[in-house]
């Protein structure tokens, strides 16, 4: 049994023939390379929230579904998150939106950072985010990665052709967010 604090690195698209998991999973590995943190994944497509559909609001924990207990007492088990999610349209996908509007008071205090990508790098949809996080009192970190990819990293069926190629410029970033997380969590200890 480990005593690792955990840190859910959170796919945040479930779009057919996403790309989201292939460098979510990336990102948690090279977060793992020099971290004594527990980095997981957590895929939305796999956690399944329907639109929400609580009929109180989430500050008062007063929650009528069990898919919404199930999704808090996830959340609790985790002491961080990493967010990873494409930029659609400026803005970040409905289904990260939906999935932190579910909880309130299960978010208080815990770290984030995040890593967007698109053409841009998706910083409009990072500083959208960030503005949320605020919102429900966590802590985001100072830094972030806004990956760009383009159409030349895609092949003719919407994937990465090079993963590790187009990823490596953000190994540096990803090992100071892994030492600011490694900081925060220690300072709430």
């Amino acid at each position: 049994m480990t005593d690792k604090k955990r840190v859910a690195v959170v796919i945040g698209s479930t779009r057919p023939a996403r790309i989201c998991a292939g460098i979510a999973a990336w990102a948690r590995d090279a977060l793992r390379e020099t971290s004594e943190l527990d980095y997981e994944l957590l895929d939305l497509a796999e956690v399944g929230l329907p639109f929400l559909d609580e009929p109180r609001q989430a500050a008062l924990q007063q929650y009528e579904h069990e898919h919404t207990r199930a999704w808090s007492r996830l959340v609790r088990s985790y002491h961080g998150f990493f967010f990873v999610f494409p930029q659609y349209n400026w803005g970040y996908p409905g289904v990260l939106k939906n999935a932190l509007d579910y909880l309130y008071r299960e978010w208080h205090d815990r770290p984030a950072s995040l890593l967007t990508y698109g053409t841009h790098g998706g910083g409009k949809a990072a500083e959208q985010l960030i503005g949320v996080l605020r919102g429900l009192h966590m802590r985001p970190l100072g830094t972030h990665v806004e990956a760009v990819i383009t159409e030349q990293d895609m092949d003719e069926n919407g994937q990465l052709r090079d993963l590790d190629a187009t990823l490596h410029p953000y190994r540096e970033p990803l090992r100071t967010i892994g030492a600011e997380m490694s900081r925060v969590l220690d300072s709430n200890s």
